[in-house]
């Protein structure tokens, strides 16, 4: 059996992931002990094994709906957005003089991955409905390296996933060069998914109950209020732009 929780998983937050896990796990009839750390999430997301995971509401949508179970979206009370919804940091070098993203158009643009929504659709999504084209110029692997070339000079745009952009902003030792130029309209946040033809009204309720029984300081270490539901139509619904040339670096 395979439990994990990728996507928000860092030092200063493993030790919230584990208690939110042994909640839910304890609210279960059968699952892991503990989570799985490393691996590729996709063969986790992709496994009849699969007991709980977190995945990109991307992936979702292209390759993940019919294969798995959705079980509910967690709530991280992110500010301008829905419950349930998050949405994109545009991030640009502190000392960068532009305003405007029209300033920003074909200047070069890092994102994490070409199959993340925060990363690369919701940014060029909002640009295109503002006139605006994105130039991809680095494929860096992670929200925190996309950050990182912005700051160091190697592009001059990002954009972020509002949640970890406040971890960043908590935990990173280098936001003080960068500022927020804009965020993107919301969408559904990271849902949570289990193998498909799991019992999704079980473990909807034992997520929920899990998240209610932590104690407050972990609540607010994952800035995570409560499980909503969202309709697999309202994240199958969510345009995707055409994939970037490929731009690893």
């Amino acid at each position: 059996m395979i439990a994990s929780l990728p996507m928000y998983d860092r030092p200063e937050t493993a030790a919230a992931n584990d208690r939110l896990w042994s909640e839910i796990a304890a609210r279960l009839e059968e699952a892991p002990e503990a989570l799985t750390r490393g691996g590729d999430p996709w063969e986790h997301w992709l496994s009849p094994d699969l007991v709980f995971s977190q995945t990109c509401g991307f992936p979702y949508r292209a390759r993940l709906h019919d294969k798995v179970t959705l079980i509910g979206t967690p709530d991280y009370d992110l500010p301008h957005c829905p419950p349930g919804h998050y949405n994109s940091v545009l991030v640009i070098r502190a000392d960068d003089p532009r305003e405007t993203l029209a300033e920003f158009s074909d200047a070069p643009f890092a994102y994490n991955d070409a199959m993340s929504q925060s990363g690369w659709a919701a940014p060029v999504t909002h640009a295109a409905n503002e006139g605006v084209t994105l130039s991809p110029a680095l494929e860096t692997g992670g929200h925190a390296a996309s950050a990182a070339a912005v700051a160091e000079g190697r592009a001059d745009l990002a954009a972020i996933d509002a949640l970890s952009w406040h971890y960043m902003l908590a935990y990173g030792d280098f936001t003080g060069k960068l500022r927020e130029l804009a965020r993107t309209e919301p969408t559904p946040a990271l849902p949570y998914i289990a193998a498909k033809g799991a019992d999704r009204d079980a473990l909807f309720a034992a997520v929920s109950d899990a998240i209610a029984a932590l104690p407050p300081d972990l609540q607010q270490t994952l800035h995570l209020t409560r499980l909503v539901e969202i309709a697999p139509d309202d994240y199958l619904a969510v345009p995707t732009p055409d994939a970037p040339p490929d731009r690893r670096g």
